[in-house]
């Protein structure tokens, strides 16, 4: 703590909590310091941005003016309410940070409650309120207003173009001029309690009302522990499995039930590279993963939506389908650089948007046909326009199944044929071959069928390496790809073939790193394979991978080690990043990652019951085929 109170810049990512209202999200850090939040939605500009460059970016910084000798932090039971405990030797004092979630009321505004309480002795704290618009570009205008009608009402105000905020508390900060900033201080006993209270408003003449601290603290713990008791998980680390679910459901945007890969931008995958991107917005590929996570623990409701979300996202015609999509279902996600940010310890470059969006990932289909499978497979009723959107993007695929693609790495070099998306191309036809077999829903099985096992035998021919022993990561090279772990979970192939067998030892090999592994290799200086720079670290949802991986082919004993190794690295209140870089020993990538959290619980899932990807149907006890 002693180090991170001389920071001016933001913290490890590790050391920072989420807190959510389902619409958007802050970061906080050990030091108290909300250094990222963006209003009124995840993929609006930030007013708090230290975390991608210094304190003049922007941020609001609770904590004891003297030295802390040991902080503490937990979220309150299975909820999104923070307490930070700073530990001095004048006393202990803990801080509670909880933003009110929205779930169902359209009209309700982002709010972020602050609450300083004494629990022993008496501690001087300090509050400081940087509040910088527009990614850290826009100073605002604050004033202090004063009104008396309707009621008494004191309140900071910040201006600046579109966008306002409202501070409320029980001792405001003063402006310190020469620094365009407002600080206090003030000593606080055991016993005693001060809050603040942070509220947006898109119009500078309609304020939100003044809100009660303590009842929207109260309410936010009411909501997350009645959304917890849904949880059907009753397994081995279900303290993980729950907080991982919760880290889900806070990442979802309730107004649309499209969820965010992460609610940050341009947390580098590589420290010393330009792996840096923005993931909030809503990945198709992450469907599949959301509704089999969701459904599998009871959160049947937020299954639901996600399907609702996907199927208006992707309406239209099927050569226009994206492999991503805006919180609202967005098309255009038009990629930029704020060349004001320096980025976080300096990694450059900031990307605002994700010009990913327009890229051709063929795996995309057979996401999105395997998402709708799943919502069968698990009871939901198909409907017309469902299926004839998937009718629609069969038939589209039929056009260009034939093309190389960027993969599901998204990469930025040359358009090959990567091994996992020919994979998820006949996943895209069998679930369609499927769909008519066992639902009998109309369409060209023969057809479909002819594509499906041309695509199956062409990948066994071209997408495994002899030599090696194993799948690679695109045809006729040479290099892996933990993506292949994956085809015996998606019933390309069974667990005990010895292709799959050979591709889990070469995987081992060459891309594991103790219970850690990377998604493919990259070395030094420029990848051939990425166009771009830096080792990044090893990738969180691959090394999850590598547990089903092992379960299914028979290590099971060494699958829970790995997994429970694995659930050692999140950090102290749960919480996992992108990629974990093992020459550091620190989080890289972007922080919270959902990815990382579907495939911690579809983990538990193999390993200790739930539903798992390639289950056979639950429908009135039918069995796949």
């Amino acid at each position: 703590m002693a180090d991170d109170q001389q920071r001016t810049g933001p913290s490890l990512i590790e050391h920072y909590a989420l807190l959510s209202d389902l619409r958007t999200s802050a970061l906080v850090g050990r030091d108290g310091s909300i250094d990222w939040l963006c209003l009124p939605r995840f993929d609006s500009p930030s007013c708090f941005t230290r975390l991608l460059g210094d304190d003049q970016h922007g941020h609001w910084l609770i904590e004891p003016t003297c030295p802390v000798q040991r902080v503490q932090r937990r979220y309150r039971d299975n909820s999104l309410v923070l307490e930070t405990d700073f530990h001095t030797d004048y006393g202990t004092v803990r801080l509670i940070d909880s933003m009110p979630p929205h779930e169902k009321n359209q009209n309700d505004q982002p709010c972020v409650v602050r609450t300083i309480e004494g629990v022993t002795g008496e501690v001087d704290v300090r509050v400081r309120w940087v509040v910088r618009f527009a990614y850290g570009h826009s100073k605002p205008w604050v004033r202090t207003i004063r009104e008396r009608e309707p009621l008494l009402d004191k309140y900071l105000l910040a201006l600046a173009g579109p966008h306002t905020v409202v501070l409320r508390g029980d001792k405001l900060p003063r402006r310190k001029d020469d620094e365009r900033a407002h600080e206090t201080t003030l000593t606080v006993r055991a016993g005693e309690q001060h809050s603040w209270v942070m509220q947006w408003s898109q119009d500078p003449d309609r304020l939100p009302p003044p809100v009660d601290p303590v009842q929207q603290v109260r309410e936010n713990e009411e909501f997350w522990r009645e959304w917890s008791q849904r949880i059907t998980y009753n397994g081995p680390h279900k303290e993980a499995v729950y907080r991982s679910l919760a880290t889900l459901k806070a990442l979802t945007y309730a107004p649309s039930g499209g969820m965010v890969a992460a609610p940050t931008t341009s947390l580098p995958e590589a420290l010393d590279g330009n792996r840096n991107w923005d993931y909030r917005y809503c990945w198709l590929r992450d469907a599949t993963l959301v509704l089999l996570a969701l459904d599998n623990y009871g959160c049947s409701a937020e299954a639901a939506a996600w399907r609702r979300w996907l199927l208006r996202s992707v309406a239209g015609d099927p050569a226009d389908v994206q492999v991503m999509y805006g919180v609202g279902g967005e098309r255009h996600l038009l990629e930029w650089q704020p060349d004001w940010l320096p980025g976080y310890e300096g990694t450059a470059p900031v990307r605002i948007g994700n010009a990913a969006y327009g890229q051709l990932q063929l795996d995309v289909f057979g996401e999105v046909m395997d998402a709708l499978h799943l919502a069968r497979e698990r009871g939901v009723t198909e409907n017309p326009d469902s299926w004839a959107l998937q009718r629609g993007m069969i038939k589209h695929l039929e056009t260009i199944w034939q093309r190389p693609d960027k993969g599901l790495w998204e990469v930025r070099g040359p358009d090959r044929y990567f091994t996992h998306s020919r994979v998820m191309i006949w996943v895209a036809f069998d679930r369609a071959v499927r769909a008519v077999e066992e639902d009998g829903l109309p369409g060209p099985v023969e057809r479909w069928r002819e594509i499906r096992d041309t695509v199956h035998q062409e990948v066994l021919e071209h997408g495994f390496n002899s030599d090696l022993g194993a799948f690679t990561q695109y045809y006729g090279g040479t290099t892996l790809d933990a993506a292949t772990l994956l085809i015996p979970e998606l019933g390309f192939l069974p667990a005990d073939d010895e292709r799959v067998l050979g591709t889990l030892r070469a995987v081992e090999r060459q891309l594991r790193h103790g219970v850690l592994v990377d998604r493919y290799s990259t070395h030094e200086g420029t990848s051939s394979v990425d166009a771009l720079t830096g080792r990044e670290g090893s990738f969180l949802a691959c090394s999850f991978w590598l547990v089903d991986a092992l379960a299914m082919c028979g290590r099971r004993d060494e699958a829970e080690r790995v997994f429970e190794e694995l659930l050692g690295m999140a950090n102290d209140v749960g919480l996992l990043a992108e990629e974990y870089d093992v020459r550091s020993s620190r989080f890289t990538g972007n922080f919270p990652q959902a990815f990382s959290h579907l495939a911690l619980v579809n983990s538990a899932a193999v390993l200790y019951g739930g539903h798992t990807r390639n289950e056979p149907s639950r429908r009135d006890g039918r069995r796949r085929r």
